[in-house]
């Protein structure tokens, strides 16, 4: 059983994984790597099988609990929806009002994060350079990939639901940026709100369709991952910082929207596709101050938060 000491530190990087998955483009699998619980995390959500049948009938709801990692979960889960909370007031705000200093701690966050992941692989090769080169080049593609037209048949809410849950978990991909590049994101976001205002028959069977496809795919691919990182952990690492690098494409400070989604009313919605630009040509192009100094501080806080956080993974 976790005490309240053992506890607070779960809660904490719940929180700072809720916060992440506000900001677009920022992955709560980062925040779990980086805090030390990725695989542990992998191996909770692996653990939900058809095997806890057979546990409950030995050991009752105790063994179940103590088979998923209860704890671990109930606290992390706390942490993340109290992060979610927070980050839908604080961080929202700070979008709206402190775009670059906000992109600028995270960036500072992600190039620590890469520096942390690439000083965890022991065995540096030409399978694991070429992995790392080949993960760059991916999540660069998919920054600047033009988002699809989305498909509102059940199968391809099916397949959209187990590909962004799946992404969700990577360090590095955003699960929302995958459904905006699948076009699903204007579809699905608009159709639940509404379904949860009219509880309409074919809104639900969709939602439906499309959890089930997200609880294949988090089940599926945490299991492929928890395989890989038991067998292959190095070259599993190495892919993974190179979809942290690729991804700092799409958190550089300086960026300029050039394509939106449009809400009921018509006005800019959502950010489809940005271009990055040069911080010195900021203002003349967009009005809005870089900010360059601030930006500096923010991304170095940023960066040295990454390694306190590995010094109390390794207090713990």
């Amino acid at each position: 059983m976790l005490n309240l000491k053992q506890a607070l530190p779960i809660i904490l990087k719940g929180m700072a994984m809720g916060m992440a998955e506000i900001v677009p483009g920022v992955s709560g699998g980062t925040i779990a790597f980086i805090t030390g619980i990725y695989e542990r995390l992998l191996n909770c959500i692996k653990s939900f099988s058809p095997k806890l049948i057979s546990v409950f009938k030995e050991s009752g709801f105790g063994g179940v609990w103590k088979q998923i990692d209860g704890n671990f979960i109930l606290f992390l889960l706390t942490g993340m929806l109290g992060g979610i909370g927070v980050g839908i007031t604080a961080i929202t705000w700070l979008m709206e009002n402190h775009t670059v200093l906000l992109w600028a701690f995270f960036f500072g966050l992600i190039i620590a994060s890469v520096i942390y992941i690439f000083k965890q692989i022991s065995n540096w090769n030409f399978l694991n350079a070429t992995l790392t080169v080949l993960g760059a080049i991916i999540a660069y593609y998919i920054t600047i990939a033009t988002p699809a037209s989305g498909n509102e048949a059940l199968w391809f809410v099916f397949v959209s639901g187990a590909i962004a849950i799946s992404a969700l978990i990577l360090p590095g991909i955003s699960g929302s940026f995958i459904l905006l590049l699948m076009g699903m994101y204007t579809y699905i976001i608009p159709l639940i709100k509404n379904t949860l205002k009219t509880f309409n028959t074919d809104g639900l069977i969709t939602i439906t369709v499309f959890g089930l496809g997200c609880l294949t795919g988090l089940l599926t691919f945490s299991r492929v991952l928890s395989w890989t990182f038991k067998n292959y952990k190095n070259p599993t690492l190495a892919l993974l910082t190179g979809f942290m690098i690729g991804s700092l494409n799409k958190i550089w400070p300086w960026r300029k929207a050039t394509q939106f989604t449009f809400d009921e009313q018509g006005l800019p919605d959502k950010v489809l596709k940005e271009i990055n630009l040069n911080p010195l040509n900021y203002f003349e192009q967009t009005g809005i101050e870089p900010q360059i100094m601030g930006a500096t501080i923010v991304a170095i806080l940023g960066f040295l938060l990454v390694f306190g956080l590995d010094k109390l993974s390794e207090k713990e």
